[in-house]
């Protein structure tokens, strides 16, 4: 016996799908990527109070601001009344772009810092331990199992 069959691939899966649901909008909108860049929304300005700390910092780290022609998808999304015209600004925050290789340098800088911290931390504690009262004892403890009876 033969049954006659729709081969798979004739299958529409459109009928199987779950219907969408409706998700809140995301506060700042994922960027395209762009390859050998890393993206970051750097504060401008908090309760329309302008920051020029924080970006001046952020310029000289190496985040430059990203142009409206490289992200079309914003275009819409852009304050008119910002003061970085021609940039993409939303709610205070500035969407700037940093190569990989700067981003790289900045984490192993601050992971190096917090090793010798750690360091100078744990040897000033072992320096004030005495060895009648030492400040960590290395505890172990065994469990014995008895023959029942």
């Amino acid at each position: 016996m033969t049954t006659n069959r729709k081969p798979r691939e004739l299958e529409d899966r459109v009928l199987t799908e779950r219907p969408k649901q409706w998700m809140p909008p995301e506060l700042l909108p994922e960027p395209d990527k762009e390859v050998g860049y890393k993206y970051r929304w750097i504060r401008v300005s908090t309760l329309n109070v302008a920051d020029p700390r924080n970006i001046s910092k952020s310029l000289r780290e190496g985040y430059e601001p990203v142009k409206v022609e490289e992200q079309p998808k914003f275009k819409l999304l852009i304050d008119p009344n910002s003061r970085f015209g021609g940039n993409i600004e939303i709610g205070g925050l500035l969407l700037c772009k940093t190569p990989e290789e700067f981003v790289e340098q900045r984490v192993k800088y601050y992971d190096d810092l917090t090793r010798q911290q750690t360091e100078a931390v744990d040897n000033n504690l072992m320096r004030q331990s005495d060895p009648r009262m030492p400040l960590f004892k290395e505890s172990k403890s065994s469990a014995s199992f008895g023959k029942g009876t």
